[in-house]
């Protein structure tokens, strides 16, 4: 079925509860695991409907959040998505107290059970006003920055199309395009702060409403880490500055070089060369025409894979006016189908949504049938490994895209995955003090932000610029005010990553079928546990980093000299 031929029809909580709740009272009077665990499956059936018909919604009102229906609908489970939640706890103390729970666990896997117990300790019905709340002020923001419309050369832009421009190879244009996104934050700042206020002060009420001293721990529930924490991601974030920062700045002072500057300012940063950053050629139509090609060539998974995709019209990657910025991949459950939502914009990240959101819709497709639907709930962690170890493996095509200007591209490519880390480990280490320390200002935050630029990004030079030069950058990431904690995962993912970017080199067969394995995993196994299946070193390992940087700079430095 294409995806505008899917029916939505809200999924009436009064119905929903009437038929859970029946349910649920059938599992408690079961007399043995395997009647219970039939009555699970039933239970899960009502669960992939939710499920479905609220990333509709969602899908459709991202799509075009002027749509005052799907807007409707997407305030409808903003509302009331949390008590749908409270049902699903409310039978999940039942199912982990089962006097079956041992026979339920040979069906489902102990993992099962241990997750749930960690979402039942993330949740209270106490905390529902919250949650609410919550979903209403992410909205908000999501559509304060779908609202953004800027007149430039001679059209009307959204964001994700001002960002053509802040590429540029043309420094005065690429000034121009940044002055305008900063007249549009400064413009809203006051909102933004208020928004992002709002939104620590409620995470800190819904942890102590939790018994918990701040969000910290609440966000790692939420995130489902289930076998690592904070101490050890700090670590990592040790490793990252101790050897992957100098690198990085390595990476940066050669950027200088290509683009014959005396200094690189922020306007530069997306840019690698002095004519511009390679930019795909054709149309949206002859890109996807090669996207065919390339995964048709890539495995036979991937060929059935992408033509489900095109046939079933599972992407929506045009930028339009009132679309929200961003891209991802949502799965749903009913069609097992995966979406793929972009913006494209005529950069060289119009191929990396080709790679990086396939990436994610790829392995939701190879797990579509699995017989216990939990299976397919994966860490966050291990999700970005499927799309970011995705855009290496598909590197042997980029030709297809970029011509003459491949070589160029491969290096920007690998370029980027390195200097990314340092980014998101800033991201992430700015949100554990806004979280551990909720009573700071909207300039107390700016000022950490700026702080740890200092550490991360050396480099970095705003100028003048009268908002990011604050430390407002931060406030253009969606993540840290929609999902918070949800960035160190793209971190993680990008070491295992580039770890087979190393395998692949030497045998790329041997590197496929592991990631394949990897992919066909789903979420049966811990993050830690699938990765040393995949035969990939653990980021939380010490020197990690160090081991890494010795294998990929070589190869950096190749890509280099073809340029």
């Amino acid at each position: 079925m294409k995806f505008s031929n899917m029916p939505y029809e809200r999924v009436d909580l009064e119905s929903f509860s009437n038929d859970w709740n029946n349910l649920v009272k059938h599992f408690e009077a079961a007399k043995s695991g395997s009647e219970q665990f039939k009555i699970h499956r039933m239970l899960t059936e009502l669960i992939k409907k939710y499920h479905t018909m609220r990333s509709l919604a969602y899908i459709r009102h991202s799509l075009n959040t002027n749509d005052e229906f799907y807007s409707k609908e997407q305030d409808y489970y903003d509302e009331n998505g949390p008590k749908f939640v409270k049902l699903v706890m409310d039978y999940y103390k039942k199912l982990v107290a089962s006097p079956c729970r041992e026979e339920l666990e040979k069906h489902l896997g102990s993992l099962v059970f241990e997750n749930i117990e960690l979402q039942l300790k993330g949740f209270d019905e106490r905390i529902i006003p919250f949650m609410q709340e919550e979903g209403k002020l992410t909205t908000t923001y999501q559509k304060l920055m779908a609202s953004a419309e800027f007149e430039f050369d001679g059209k009307t832009l959204n964001l994700p199309m001002l960002g053509f421009y802040l590429q540029h190879p043309d420094r005065e244009i690429r000034r121009a395009a940044s002055k305008k996104r900063t007249e549009f934050f400064m413009e809203h700042a006051r909102e933004l702060n208020e928004i992002f206020d709002k939104l620590v002060k409620l995470r800190t009420s819904m942890a102590k409403e939790l018994g918990m001293n701040n969000f910290v721990p609440l966000g790692y529930i939420l995130m489902e880490r289930n076998d690592y924490d904070k101490d050890k991601v700090a670590n990592f974030r040790k490793q990252v500055k101790d050897y992957l920062v100098p690198l990085a700045s390595k990476i940066h002072e050669k950027r200088r070089e290509h683009l014959g500057l005396d200094r690189l300012s922020f306007i530069d940063e997306p840019v690698f060369f002095r004519d511009g950053n390679p930019v795909p050629q054709g149309t949206p139509e002859q890109i996807f025409e090669n996207g065919k090609k390339m995964y048709s060539e890539l495995s036979p998974e991937t060929k059935e894979f992408f033509n489900y995709m095109l046939e079933r019209e599972l992407f929506d990657v045009l930028s339009k006016k009132g679309k929200a910025g961003g891209g991802y991949c949502d799965f749903l459950p009913l069609y097992k189908s995966p979406f793929v939502f972009a913006n494209f914009n005529g950069t060289s990240g119009d191929i990396d949504v080709l790679t990086h959101e396939c990436g994610h819709a790829f392995e939701a497709y190879v797990t579509r049938d699995m017989e216990i639907y939990e299976h397919t709930s994966i860490g966050m962690e291990t999700a970005e490994i499927h799309s970011m170890s995705m855009e290496f493996f598909t590197e042997n095509w980029m030709h297809l895209f970029f011509g003459k200007d491949t070589d160029r591209y491969l290096y920007m490519h690998l370029a980027s995955a390195l200097t990314f880390i340092p980014y998101g480990c800033m991201v992430d280490e700015f949100q554990h003090i806004v979280y551990e320390n909720p009573d700071m200002t909207p300039a107390e935050r700016k000022e950490a932000w700026r702080e740890l630029e200092a550490q991360y990004k050396p480099h970095l030079n705003y100028e003048d610029d009268p908002f990011f030069g604050k430390g407002g950058y931060w406030q253009r990431q969606a993540h840290i005010y929609e999902r918070p904690f949800y960035y160190i995962d793209y971190c993680l993912a990008q070491t295992c990553a580039l770890q087979y970017k190393i395998k692949m080199e030497e045998d790329f067969k041997s590197a496929w079928e592991s990631y394949l394995n990897l992919c066909r995993q789903g979420g049966k196994l811990k993050f830690t546990q699938l990765i040393k299946e995949a035969g990939l070193d653990s980021p939380f390992e010490d020197n990690c980093i160090k081991h890494l940087i010795k294998a990929v700079e070589p190869l950096l430095e190749k890509y280099a000299e073809k340029i």
